[in-house]
């Protein structure tokens, strides 16, 4: 099949989206021809681009990058700009790009409704890759106020669901919420982000030891949060919980950016025990994630569904527990109690948080069954494995195209 792949970050943009298109490019260049219409490189690049109105690059995909605004992501303002300037040069692009099915995924957050739109005109087939779920998590997130625009946007995404011949999802609790919006449960599928798995007899490289020690300066007990600071978790209630826990040796160490950071840092100004670090390079996450006694997955009541972390794989493949303070129907919390690896609080309830974190702290054999059963659970969701289901669902969309076109007129 000729696949067209939109999606506003590609590489060399480092966001989470613009890597898991690299990734699942790669799967489906195998077997099909992949063209990737993106933007310039906008969000933390590696490189930027000079403008052009179009510009092609080859490799495994022809990769066409549209001359779109390229202001830093931090000013969500000009963000905007890079979004509209991006749909608008990829639109008409698009519809002149021969193709056999369009595939989108969700950068712009209406990216959805833009690939359902130029899959309708083109009479292509149309599979949705939903990274994380819009517009709930602009008014989840309090991005966007409840209102006409966002009763307008929430009406075009059903209809943008309602023409997928696929929506692929990132988890049970993502599906979940899609089926209640009305859409047919059979043609709404899981394929996780997952980690990559190494051999159990593979050598496992020593953490660095100058990345533990700034993560875990003088404490005797360390939780981190590692990854982007957006609108989703649960600040607050870590944070107040974080502050009751100060004389027990408990710290917790923030790893990342991202548009909360500031108001987090100054809900945190006076504790000694809250710490914030930058991104380390992607060389020394290995070390980041060993440097934690447990690590801290969070989303706040309301946004189950709608942001499914793919972090909790890599920190399963590195054996460490999991502290989620996320509701009980979001996934971390389903599998990880019933697999053993994680352990569950309210996100509105900080006291239910300090006992938890408090009996982790006393109880070593406790802490280590549940590293024991990260590392057991971890090869369930092996990358390698994952994206050939992604490689699978594409290929039996083809197969019933053939035998569509196959039939008499």
């Amino acid at each position: 099949m000729r696949i067209l792949l939109l999606n506003l970050y590609f590489p060399p943009d480092n966001s989470a989206t613009a890597k898991m298109a690299q990734m699942v490019v790669d799967a489906l260049s195998s077997k099909h021809t992949v063209t990737v219409l993106c933007g310039r490189p906008s969000y933390d690049p590696t490189e930027r681009r000079p403008w052009r109105l179009y510009q092609t690059e080859a490799g495994r995909a022809r990769i066409i990058r549209v001359g779109s605004t390229a202001y830093p992501r931090r000013e969500m303002s000009k963000r905007v700009l890079n979004y509209l300037s991006y749909v608008a040069l990829t639109v008409p692009r698009a519809l002149l790009t021969p193709c056999d099915l369009v595939l989108a995924m969700t950068d712009p957050p209406f990216q959805g409704i833009v690939g359902a739109f130029v899959a309708m005109l083109k009479r292509n087939p149309y599979v949705y890759n939903i990274r994380d779920m819009y517009p709930d998590m602009a008014v989840g997130g309090s991005i966007v106020e409840p209102g006409r625009l966002a009763c307008v946007w929430e009406r075009m995404h059903r209809w943008a669901l309602r023409r997928a011949a696929r929506v692929i999802v990132l988890g049970e609790d993502m599906r979940a919420r899609i089926i209640a919006k009305g859409v047919d449960g059979s043609r709404v599928v899981v394929v996780r982000d997952g980690a990559e798995i190494l051999p159990s007899d593979a050598p496992r490289p020593a953490p660095e030891a100058a990345v533990v020690r700034t993560i875990r300066d003088n404490f005797s007990f360390v939780l981190v949060h590692a990854g982007n600071l957006g609108f989703y978790g649960a600040w607050n209630t870590l944070i107040t919980a974080a502050r009751r826990l100060a004389k027990e040796g408990v710290g917790l160490v923030f790893i990342g950016d991202g548009a909360q950071r500031g108001q987090i840092e100054a809900a945190a100004a006076g504790s000694d025990n809250i710490r914030f670090l930058d991104f380390f390079p992607a060389s020394k996450i290995p070390s980041v994630l060993a440097a934690a006694d447990a690590h801290v997955i969070t989303i706040k009541r309301g946004l189950e569904g709608v942001v499914v972390p793919s972090k909790m794989y890599g920190i399963l493949a590195a054996g460490k527990p999991i502290v989620a303070v996320a509701p009980q129907e979001t996934d971390v919390v389903s599998l990880g109690v019933r697999q053993g690896f994680a352990v569950s609080a309210d996100p509105d309830k900080p006291s239910e948080l300090v006992d938890i974190i408090h009996e982790l702290t006393f109880d070593v054999h406790k802490l280590k069954t549940m590293g024991d059963a990260a590392r057991a659970a971890a090869p369930e969701y092996d990358r390698v494995r994952e994206l050939q289901k992604f490689v699978e669902i594409i290929d039996r969309l083809a197969a019933e195209q053939r035998i569509e076109e196959a039939r008499p007129a």
